[in-house]
């Protein structure tokens, strides 16, 4: 009889839509009225069941959900387990599912049934007390929002904000960037500080250039927290530049020549800085008209006029400067088109470069700085080198070239480096060496595991790191040292975070994510920056005060992760638009916007999709005005002149690999944008 009830059960799905501000109460009400619906329904057949992708689609929620849970009810007491109130067993769980929930309407009691393979048994009796926790909660409370019922053990919670946070370590906090240089001048004056090409200059003579250069600036009225704009090629002077700049108390702002005018421009007006430091690369991006609005410091002069000003170090307390104010603002791509920058104090920096646990630094190590000064790896490849005793070589040319690249690696002897992901990629597809290296950090974009298997079986000693960190938290915030014989076969994880850094996996209302569930990535600690220069609106959206920690400020960096069950995050997505492009952080709106501005385009959007060696590149979906077509412009005219547009107002890396025109762009159901029929062309 038992064998027969079985079989003649009927499987009816049971749609509900559960609002998380509503409470418990609500939730019930909800859920009673879609039950006294099903009783209408006394069987659902089963091609109906194949066609629903509700009912197919499990797989999906995988990306969103820590374990997805399909859930059964029965109505007799058949599948209870003795007197347990619940019950775990490894017997399979329905097709498709990592876990099945069975509830007997009964008594109440209920019985997981999950696939050993994929979920081990903590995770179940962690589930069960977060099970118990809800429940206990809403009968003490029903009156609360279900989003907000706290569903975590004390000892769960203290696992989550403490143990995998405990990283907490002394170091410099009070002192600036510049004084950590100036400890190895005294140290080592005659040590190698910074190679271009044939051109080398020592600490102490560095230090001297950067002092007279930092006097002349003092003279010229420069003072805590204000911005000094500099735009030079990649060379001796860009390293006396910024030097210079921080010494005489002032935060740099860093301007690329290779970037559009416009782009240039766009940054300018948005500062605001009342000097520059230029030279012929500089001068020649920006154009006169941008010279016009600012007192340029030409770094190029025969006679300049700080030649003879004092070499001796400024004193930071005769300027007021602190550790607290800004060491450099750089800009970062924003949506509504308008990029925004990010304000960086001293000791953010000196937390990362001053006895941190992700590198090992010697004075006997040698960096490699090929990133652009606009790019925030450039912190780490100057200043871990210049606080520490040790050489950076600057990389020669203008644009980044894997074989160039290899030369100045085996070279200059090259020891510590930074390689974007894509870019990391082409170099071990192409067979380039690595000899010499020691310690390789990559990052920027999610890390192909294929890449680091093929780097480490051709290069088993090099120690390499996956780096992750927004601009907004200092360059790095987690690290994962890779284990040698990385296998491979799983996603490269972020790591935890580096000294002095907390992470923590927030829901929509804030609040902690299960151990193991996904949530959106938020870190903190000393390296948070301060906010975005002149947007207070934004600066409250995205910084944010701790929860957790009394004075702390968090970034809400706009990343899905979750915790593997080694301690260790992994990388699950963004939960906007925001993709990263080689390395650099790209708003999609951002172009679009731009885009729009074109008299041939009426309405455009910006998709990443991945190319046929599964880098990043982006489309550019376009539906054109009728001057379009009263020029005659279509295909490739189009794209070239759309093309042409975009690259006179955005850097190089924000130029679409494509542009498809379109009659209209496709919409969903509820009138957005429907970006699953955009389709990779």
């Amino acid at each position: 009889m038992k064998a027969l009830e079985v079989l003649v059960a009927s499987v009816v799905p049971m749609a509900i839509t559960i609002d998380l501000d509503n409470d418990f109460a609500e939730a019930r009400t909800v859920v009673a009225a879609e039950f006294a619906q099903l009783k209408e329904q006394d069987s659902f057949a089963r091609d109906l069941i194949a066609r629903c992708p509700t009912l197919l689609g499990m797989e999906a929620l995988r990306s969103r959900r820590p374990w997805p849970v399909g859930v059964m009810l029965t109505v007799s007491g058949e599948s209870a387990t003795g007197d347990l109130a619940s019950s775990p067993t490894s017997e399979a769980a329905l097709p498709g599912e990592a876990l099945t929930f069975e509830v007997c309407a009964l008594d109440g009691s209920f019985r997981w049934h999950f696939d050993a393979s994929r979920l081990e048994p903590k995770h179940i009796d962690r589930m069960t007390q977060h099970l118990q926790n809800l429940l206990c909660a809403v009968k003490a409370d029903p009156r609360q929002p279900v989003g907000q019922i706290e569903l975590l053990s004390f000892a769960e919670r203290a696992y989550l904000l403490e143990e995998l946070n405990r990283t907490a370590s002394a170091y410099p906090s009070d002192v600036c960037i510049h004084e950590l240089f100036e400890a190895q001048v005294r140290r080592a004056p005659d040590a190698v500080a910074v190679v271009h090409e044939e051109e080398r200059l020592s600490y102490g003579e560095l230090n001297a250039h950067a002092n007279q250069l930092a006097h002349h600036l003092i003279g010229l009225g420069v003072r805590p927290d204000q911005p000094v704009a500099i735009c030079v090629a990649r060379d001796v002077a860009m390293v006396v530049g910024l030097l210079a700049i921080l010494k005489a108390g002032a935060a740099y702002l860093p301007l690329d020549p290779a970037y559009p005018p416009a782009r240039l421009r766009q940054v300018l007006d948005d500062a605001a800085p009342r000097l520059l430091l230029a030279d012929a690369a500089g001068r020649s991006a920006l154009g006169a008209d941008a010279l016009a609005d600012v007192s340029v410091v030409d770094l190029e002069t025969a006679m300049p006029a700080w030649a003879n000003l004092p070499a001796s170090d400024p004193d930071p307390r005769a300027l007021g400067l602190t550790s607290r104010h800004l060491a450099y603002v750089i800009y970062t791509s924003g949506s509504t088109g308008t990029p925004k920058g990010v304000m960086v104090e001293h000791r953010g920096v000196v937390r990362l470069v001053a006895e941190n646990d992700f590198v090992e630094i010697s004075p006997q190590d040698v960096f490699l700085n090929a990133s652009s000064p606009t790019f925030d790896a450039t912190t780490f490849e100057v200043w871990g080198a210049l606080a520490n005793g040790a050489s950076v070589v600057l990389y020669p040319e203008r644009y980044l070239s894997t074989a160039t690249l290899a030369r100045i690696i085996q070279d200059q002897g090259i020891t510590i480096a930074w390689m974007t992901a894509r870019l990391f990629d082409v170099y071990v597809g192409e067979g380039r060496s690595t000899s010499g290296l020691q310690q390789l950090l990559v990052g920027g974009e999610e890390v192909s595991a294929s890449s680091i298997r093929a780097c480490q079986k051709r290069h088993p000693t090099l120690r390499i790191s996956n780096g992750y960190g927004p601009t907004e938290n200092t360059t790095f915030s987690l690290c994962y040292p890779v284990p040698a014989g990385f296998d491979g076969q799983q996603r490269v994880p972020l790591g935890r975070p580096i000294r002095n850094s907390v992470v923590y996996l927030l829901d929509d209302h804030g609040g902690l994510v299960p151990f193991g569930a996904v949530g959106e990535l938020y870190v903190g600690g000393a390296g948070v920056a301060r906010g975005y220069l002149n947007r207070p609106e934004l600066t409250a959206e995205r910084f944010i005060a701790s929860p957790f920690v009394d004075g702390d400020r968090l970034y809400r960096t706009g990343d899905l992760a979750r915790y593997l069950p080694d301690g260790n995050l992994e990388f699950l997505g963004r939960n906007d638009d925001q993709v990263k492009i080689r390395g650099f952080r790209i708003e999609p709106g951002e172009i679009a916007a731009r885009l729009c501005e074109h008299p041939f385009v009426r309405e455009a959007v910006v998709v990443a999709h991945e190319g046929p060696g599964g880098e990043q590149r982006l489309v550019a979906y376009v539906v054109c005005a009728p001057e379009a077509a009263s020029n005659g412009l279509e295909g490739s005219e189009l794209a070239g002149a759309l093309r042409a547009h975009i690259s006179a107002h955005l850097p190089e890396y924000m130029v679409p690999s494509a542009f498809v025109r379109l009659a209209a762009l496709p919409l969903t159901v509820n009138g957005k944008l429907d970006r699953k029929a955009l389709a990779a062309p």
